[in-house]
């Protein structure tokens, strides 16, 4: 080998142990960021004999794809569980002590008390105090519901902006990757910005990634509409800014098609927005119907009637804004959030709890016990009885449409609490999932200190060995010299 050709070795060896060092720090330097996939300088021959460094980036587009399918569903099922434990806190938590349910036995435990010894005042305002906090109950669940459906609105238009960002920058990202390797250049840091923004989609929404010549990106929901193609897909959404139990929601669009609404309590949503969608537009509107059901049968339960059958049956000790007849097993939207108790039997207000054993809450035609006597048990025991009665309910209520009030009442607890086990186990599973999904991905494109430490240490004895054979061929020259001289 001459000097010359042992001399362009070396500067060889230096150039390319440079552009090693140079990627081994930079994976050193990103050790823990979750959002970097490790480089590595590969030296590789041309046909001409010289030697050069690639640098190769470690990607795993099937356990990216993988990994962003867990994250999609893990936070799609933690969304689910947040609004139910919402509507499980507003009851009273895990013992749903605060529920319209447990009220309502507390009510007919009184009502019960005051039968047997119906000459007590103390007893019947007890019934009275019962009664209200029956009311309530079902005024605060139903305001907790429709504040749910609120926030979840609100969530949405916010996720849906955020969204509409990422998918812009994504394009930006995008056309950088295709440029950079139509023109020979090293997409890695375009890539890693890319990947971090599909996981962070990923989180709003279901996604499936294919890529294109020159690394081109498409994005479609997992539902097949097409979300990101050269440009972002316009997402649409209007907010409600209000909402009680008649209203209903606008939907999602995804270049004009809609975002389907997760089902159960292991939903099958992808993404933040179907889960939201399920919490606002299924779950909340399906138990504000059973409050509604419950207030309606608790007011026919102690509806009034006339002892000579000639008045029209009237609102009892509960009563509600809007209206004085109901429609027996037919919904009265809303009617949880208004649903009182008659000012006529709070002593408070100026009423008088032994109307309830009496009759007279609507004026003397509907007075029964017509001699003041103080053992008069007749009313009560009817109310005692049409408590547990079978009665007709609305199929909307996801019930059986035949129970007494009482059992649905409880029915309706035991349906959200299976509804949140369900979510609870699910998310879990799904938590699991995605960290093991993580873990896979991690240990493939994450870097590891010791391996890079180690490849530094390989750089370095190469380094060193070149720079040996610079200070030979320095001496050899040294000499050559010498003997010119």
């Amino acid at each position: 080998m001459s000097l010359t050709s042992a001399l362009n070795t070396a500067q060889a060896i230096f150039r390319n142990t440079g552009e090693q060092t140079s990627v081994i720090s930079t994976n050193i330097a990103n050790d823990g960021n979750a959002n970097y996939v490790r480089r590595a300088a590969v030296v590789t021959n041309t046909i001409y004999g010289a030697s050069t460094v690639t640098t190769e980036r470690a990607q795993q587009m099937a356990l990216l794809r993988q990994l962003t399918s867990a994250t999609s569903a893990s936070s799609a099922q933690d969304t689910l569980l947040n609004g139910l434990t919402t509507l499980s806190n507003a009851l009273g938590g895990n013992d749903y002590e605060l529920s319209p349910s447990t009220y309502l036995a507390e009510l007919q435990t009184s009502l019960e008390a005051f039968a047997a010894s119906p000459g007590e005042y103390t007893l019947a305002a007890t019934v009275v105090t019962d009664a209200q906090d029956v009311a309530n109950s079902l005024n605060n669940a139903a305001a907790t519901v429709q504040k749910l459906r609120v926030d979840a609105d609100a969530e949405i238009n916010t996720q849906v902006v955020e969204l509409n960002r990422l998918l812009a920058e994504f394009q930006i990202v995008n056309d950088a990757v295709v440029k950079a390797n139509a023109i020979g250049a090293d997409p890695s840091d375009a890539l890693d910005t890319r990947d971090t923004l599909l996981k962070d989609v990923s989180e709003i929404i279901g996604v499936d990634a294919s890529t294109r010549a020159n690394g081109d990106m498409v994005l479609y929901t997992t539902e097949g509409t097409t979300l990101f193609e050269t440009v972002p897909r316009s997402v649409t959404f209007t907010r409600t800014l209000a909402y009680d139990a008649t209203v209903t929601g606008n939907s999602i669009y995804v270049d004009g098609i809609a975002i389907q609404a997760g089902e159960g309590g292991n939903t099958t949503a992808d993404g933040t927005l179907g889960a939201l969608l399920q919490l606002r537009d299924d779950i909340a509107p399906t138990f504000q119907t059973q409050l509604d059901e419950v207030a309606r049968g608790l007011i026919e339960a102690f509806a009034e009637t006339d002892p000579l059958g000639v008045a029209p049956d009237m609102p009892g000790i509960f009563t509600w804004s809007g209206g004085t007849a109901l429609t027996s097993g037919v919904l009265e939207p809303g009617l949880a959030g208004t649903i009182t108790v008659s000012t006529a039997v709070i002593a408070s207000s100026g009423g008088d709890p032994l109307l309830l054993r009496d009759g007279g809450i609507n004026g003397a035609a509907y007075v029964w016990n017509t001699g003041n006597a103080s053992g008069y048990t007749t009313l009560l025991a009817r109310y005692s009885d049409a408590l547990d009665a079978d009665r007709a309910f609305d199929a909307s209520a996801d019930l059986k449409t035949s129970m007494s009030v009482m059992t649905f009442a409880s029915g309706s607890i035991g349906w959200l609490e299976e509804l949140r086990s369900s979510a609870t186990t699910a998310s879990d599973n799904k938590v699991a999932l995605y960290e093991r999904s993580f873990q896979s991905y991690s240990s493939e494109t994450g870097v590891n200190l010791d391996e890079e430490l180690s490849l530094l240490l390989d750089v370095e004895q190469s380094y060193k060995a070149s720079a040996k054979l610079v200070s030979t061929i320095d001496e050899m020259l040294q000499a050559v010299l010498a003997m010119a001289g």
